[in-house]
């Protein structure tokens, strides 16, 4: 497990806890934070405030959705990021799913793979040159960009299916995964992304995955506390196609949950699964939930400062 980072999804009700959050992650010796774009802060602007007020932690997105962003103003944005942390930042994307980009957008989501792949293209040619000029059936995008106090980042995809792995490995700097196991993670994902870049004659790439984990005396009630926070995921598509290669039916069933020994063997399992970076979703659930979390966040915290 020595190999394998160890880091923490960010979260907070306001700015200022997510700011005091990712200190505090800073301060207890966790490698990164990972923020999520769903419905609450943007993830981006969120990182760029705290990046002004840390210095050595990595800072994350996990992820931002593409079709809402045109990749021009996705690299300009991250760009402006980049430079607000001093280089600690790498960007994760990702398409998001059906029915947020038809249903909640209005807009296509039509071959997502082939979508993603155009947008890494404008994008990763903006970050890496400071210009773009790309034909595509997506994407018709020429133009430049010069934002002098920003250096490349890595680019991260979080597409879970093998088009998306592809990309991941063979254009992108790696992946991030979520409601994934490590037996799909070792079988699956993991060769699948090292493969492409080897293929494509690129470094080996990162494999970012998350997990929800809970230290507790009370592993029942956590598992129950678990599946009811996170009750959406199995009802989309992507998250329930990973579930079932697991052979798994709920989140808890992936989950890390239980006493110091067997969160440190769910650890194992990931670095051996060829995990490079773990995301902990500490998960403050069960009988004793906040004393659950505070143990989970200290446990965590101990085994990443054993990893750096």
């Amino acid at each position: 497990m020595s190999s394998m980072q160890i880091g923490v999804g960010g979260a907070g009700s306001t700015l200022d806890k997510a700011l005091a959050e990712v200190r505090r992650a800073e301060e207890a010796g966790f490698r990164s934070v990972w923020f999520s774009n769903i419905f609450g802060h943007d993830a981006l602007t969120v990182i760029a405030l705290a990046g002004r007020e840390t210095e050595r932690i990595e800072l994350g997105t996990a992820v931002v959705p593409t079709h809402s962003r045109h990749p021009l103003y996705m690299a300009q944005q991250a760009l402006t990021t980049s430079a607000a942390c001093g280089g600690r930042f790498a960007l994760g994307i990702g398409p998001s799913h059906k029915v947020v980009i038809e249903s909640m957008l209005g807009l296509s989501f039509e071959k997502p793979a082939r979508h993603v792949r155009e947008y890494v293209e404008v994008l990763k040619s903006l970050v890496e040159t400071g210009t773009v000029k790309h034909e595509g059936e997506v994407y018709r995008t020429q133009g430049s960009l010069r934002v002098a106090d920003a250096e490349p980042f890595p680019i991260l995809v979080g597409g879970l299916g093998r088009l998306m792995r592809g990309i991941a490995g063979g254009l992108a700097d790696g992946t991030i995964t979520w409601m994934t196991g490590p037996r799909t993670l070792g079988d699956e994902i993991s060769p699948d992304v090292r493969s492409a870049a080897q293929d494509a004659g690129r470094p080996a790439p990162r494999i970012v995955a998350a997990l929800p984990v809970c230290l507790t005396d009370d592993p029942d009630g956590a598992r129950e506390g678990i599946d009811k926070a996170l009750a959406m995921y199995p009802t989309l598509p992507s998250y329930k196609a990973m579930l079932d290669l697991e052979g798994a039916t709920r989140p808890s069933d992936i989950a890390l949950v239980g006493d110091d020994a067997t969160i440190d063997a769910g650890l194992a399992r990931m670095a051996d699964a060829g995990v490079t970076d773990f995301m902990a979703t500490v998960m403050a659930v069960g009988a004793d939930a906040e004393a659950a979390g505070e143990r989970t966040f200290e446990l965590l915290a101990d085994r990443a400062k054993a990893t750096r």
